[in-house]
């Protein structure tokens, strides 16, 4: 398993805003142990209508640039908001309105991933 702390951090950063700006069912799922996992880190949520999607998308898109510098290598969904996917490498957001979740079932097939707490030290 990889120790990169940094990604950790950017998880948590992302999970943080999105509970602030009142994103429900946040979660980070730990996916260093998941053999075929495409990130190290999942941060899921959901945002009520696609106004709220693409809000929650802009929070996190803004603290996170001024947090480390860092902007998404790609953003993928955000004209319709319904699922939007914002890829920072190591850390992946998913924000979903909460059909759309449901829908795809995200967290169930990831759920070999480790749940983590959103905030340290938890």
């Amino acid at each position: 398993m990889k120790d990169n702390k940094e990604s950790l951090v950017l998880a948590r950063l992302a999970a943080q805003i999105l509970e602030e700006k009142k994103a429900e069912e946040v979660r980070i799922l730990d996916l260093r142990r998941v053999q075929s996992s495409p990130a190290e880190f999942f941060v899921i949520a959901s945002g009520n209508v696609p106004s709220h999607v693409g809000a929650l998308s802009d929070a996190v898109h803004e603290t996170v640039k001024k947090a480390t510098g860092q902007g998404p290598h790609k953003v993928e969904g955000y004209q319709n908001a319904e699922w939007i996917l914002m890829d920072y490498f190591d850390v992946v957001v998913h924000i979903f309105q909460k059909d759309r979740r449901t829908f795809y079932r995200l967290d169930e097939l990831w759920s070999d991933g480790e749940e983590v707490a959103v905030a340290s030290g938890q």
